[in-house]
Parts: C-alpha cells; structure tokens; sequence
C-alpha cells in the first residue's frame, strides 16, 4: 500500500528536525479539534475549529511528528486545564524520581534543579523538600499560578535558546534539568533542545520523559497522538537529536507510566558519564520491531482501523442491549479516540474527571459533558469505559464501588475489552 503524501495541500511538509521531505504518512486520524480546549456551557452552541490530525514518519531521522498546523501558544494557553497533581501514580512516580536522582548524581543544597514544564509543581515540591535549589518554566499561566501557591518559584515563558541565555546569566546553570513529557509538545524541537545544551552545567544530566514509540506502535495507542504532541519519539530518532544539539544519550529508562514511557539521560558529549548497556539494548529492541524500516509503519497504518472497528463493536452491542455506558476521565487521549471513532452522547451518557478544571464542561468535537466522579455512583451504569487506559488500575481502584451493583469496566486499547 501506498501511503507517500498527495500534494494537494500545495507544499510537501519538512521534517521539524532534519528538515527532509515528509513523504510517508503513519496514521490519518481525521478532523479533531484541540484536545484541551474543553468547552464551556455558554459556548455550546457555538463552532469550534477542527484540524487534521496527521503523522508522518522522516525517512532520514526516523522522527515521526504531525503536520505544523497551529502554534504551541495556540494550545498551552493562559487557561491550560492539565493539572499533573490530580494523579495520584504520578505524583508517586514524581517522587520516585526525585529520590532516584538525588542518590544517582549526588544532588544537595548546593546542587540546582530546572524543570521545564513543571506544570504546577508536582515534582519540584519533592526536590524542594531535600533542600535542592529549584526553578520551575512554565508556559500556561494557570498551573505555574498554582506551582507558586506552593511556593515554588515558577517563570512563565516558553523554554529555547534564548530563554535559556537568560536563565544561565541569572546564574542558573543546572545540574539536573527535568523535562517530563514536555519534548514532544514542542514544535521547534532543535531550539528546545538546544536550549537544554546552554543551560546544562559541564556535568549536569538532563532526563527527558515520552512516550515510547515503540511501545505507542506495540499496543495501538493511537489516541495518544493529537495536536499537543508535535513529535513522537525513539531513542534512535532521539540519538540524533541530541547529537546535533553536542548532547550524548548515556542512559535510557523504559517505564509503564503514559501507557509506555522512555526516559534518556543526556550530558555535555565530552562529559564522564559512561554509556550504559541499555542503551544498546533499547536500540535492539527497536531495529527488531523495525522502526528504521518503512513496512512497519505501513502495517500499524492498518492495524489502528481495526482498533477503531472493535470498539464500535462492542460499544454497539452494548447500547442495543439497552445497556448504559459512561466515560471515565476526560484526558487528551479521550479527545481523539472519541472523535476518531464517532463515539458521542448516543454511545456514552457521559464522562467524570476529578479536575475541577473540567468538571460542568464538555469534550471537545463530541461535546460529552464531564461531571464530577460521584455521578458514576449516583447513574450506576452497567460499564465504565476507562478513557485515560495508562492508569485504568488507579481508576478500578477509585471507583471500586461499581461492582456492587454489577458494573464493569471498558479498556479500549490496544482491543476493546471488558474487565472487572
């Protein structure tokens, strides 16, 4: 199958980091709109902008991104709804983390800690109370507000190059930088990356955090692909853009958080830390799936409808059974499965999120409402289906109580199921 792109649109798209022609297309996931802009009530009535939601994968680099659609302003607004700290596992997984690189690089009150993205300080509180010194950039206004209500000291502004130029003149040279899940929202990813190299203590060790293609392929999690999230990467592609910045990969995590997660230390090239086995290990694992082959790309095209088809199915059945069916969570990843799959109020009566953020609003394209949890227990609905799938167990764990009354949950990838 064919899958290079048409010309229509005029111009064939680039490569965001190495420049070449985008001329194979992983996945069309159609029409969606952004996936936080939830709408309010009084806005209901009124049109909301869709774009094409497409992936293309770099024959030269391997970096699979979306099309430059809308600027990174358009989407991490003022008023930003993501708040990391209504998740309890992640908070957990922060903590960790912190613990881990405090030990691992001999971090104390002499050491400094940048997160970029540090959202509403959800893992610099834990750096803070080993007595790092700690600076948290922020793009949205609404969570670095709420940062700052904890007393962490929170700068609003997009990360680059130049921010970058200014915090080290300020005398911030970090020996950790932190950037979770931040790297694929950014669309200039050379500048962000370079930015890192500038503000890098000759030492210091920066961790990057996302989703793992690999993993993103390997389980069909699609909906993990929307506006927000520009670049989707592999620790191949991620080797070269690293290297062209003079940053060296030494280390690499793989996790289970997001649904599958790789994490690379990064240093200075010429700095000591020594290259660990991992990292060809990681590396094997990809050649062996066949990331730097185009046939796996065209395969996974394929296997997503298939995904979309089951869920329908199932979904179908249920409702002419006469079943009521509800959502749980109201996350990004819940925008675009939704709004793929056609999947509106005729399916699912509605959907519970525990961020006051989104409560009394409604899912963007679909426009299912997002009431509070204790709807669920108050609707009794025969099943839930579980939208942010990465923490499902967490979710079982909340809402425990349907069981009671012979509820049951829905997973829908990587293949729409039903659990206990």
């Amino acid at each position: 199958m064919d899958l290079s792109i048409p010309t229509a649109v005029g111009v064939t798209p680039k490569c965001r980091h190495c420049g070449h022609d985008l001329t194979l297309k992983l996945i069309d996931l159609g029409l969606s709109p952004v996936a936080n802009d939830y709408v309010d009530p009084a806005n209901y009535m009124k049109a909301e902008p869709f774009y094409p939601l497409e992936t293309f994968v770099c024959r030269e680099c391997r970096l699979v991104q979306t099309r430059d659609l809308l600027a990174a302003s358009e989407i991490f607004r003022a008023d930003y709804a993501y708040f990391s700290s209504h998740s309890t596992s992640w908070l957990e997984h922060a903590s960790s983390y912190v613990d881990n690189m405090a030990g691992r690089f001999k971090l104390g009150p002499a050491s400094r800690h940048v997160e970029i993205a540090s959202n509403d300080g959800y893992l610099l509180q834990y750096s803070i109370k080993k007595g790092i010194n700690c600076l948290g950039v922020e793009p949205c206004e609404s969570v670095a507000l709420a940062a700052r209500d904890k007393g962490i000291e929170t700068r609003i502004a997009f990360f680059g190059r130049a921010y970058a130029d200014e915090l080290r003149g300020q005398g911030w040279s970090a020996d950790l930088i932190t950037a979770n899940n931040v790297l694929a929202h950014v669309p200039d990813i050379n500048d962000f990356v370079g930015g890192v190299k500038i503000l890098l203590a000759p030492e210091g060790v920066a961790t990057f955090e996302v989703q793992h293609l690999l993993t993103l392929m390997q389980r069909h999690q699609f909906d993990t692909i929307y506006h927000e999230h520009f670049s989707y990467l592999s620790l191949m592609a991620g080797q070269r853009v690293f290297a062209a910045a003079g940053l060296r990969v030494f280390d690499v995590e793989l996790s289970e958080t997001h649904g599958g997660s790789i994490r690379f230390f990064v240093c200075h090239a010429q700095a000591s830390h020594p290259e660990s086995p991992n990292v060809a290990d990681v590396l094997g694992r990809e050649r062996a799936y066949g990331l730097h082959d185009d046939a796996i790309y065209i395969a996974w095209n394929e296997s997503v409808k298939e995904t979309k088809r089951s869920l329908l199915d199932l979904l179908t059945a249920l409702k002419r059974d006469n079943k009521k069916v509800v959502g749980y969570g109201a996350p990004a990843k819940g925008v675009t499965l939704l709004n793929y799959c056609g999947v509106r109020t005729d399916f699912l009566d509605f959907t519970v999120d525990r961020a006051p953020s989104k409560q009394g609003r409604y899912m963007p394209g679909v426009r299912i409402p997002i009431l509070p949890p204790e709807a669920i227990v108050e609707a009794r609905p025969d099943y839930v289906l579980i939208l942010p799938w990465n923490i499902k167990n967490e979710i079982k764990t909340q809402m425990a109580e349907i069981r009671s009354w012979g509820g049951r949950f829905i997973v829908p990838v990587p293949k729409a199921t039903i659990e206990d």
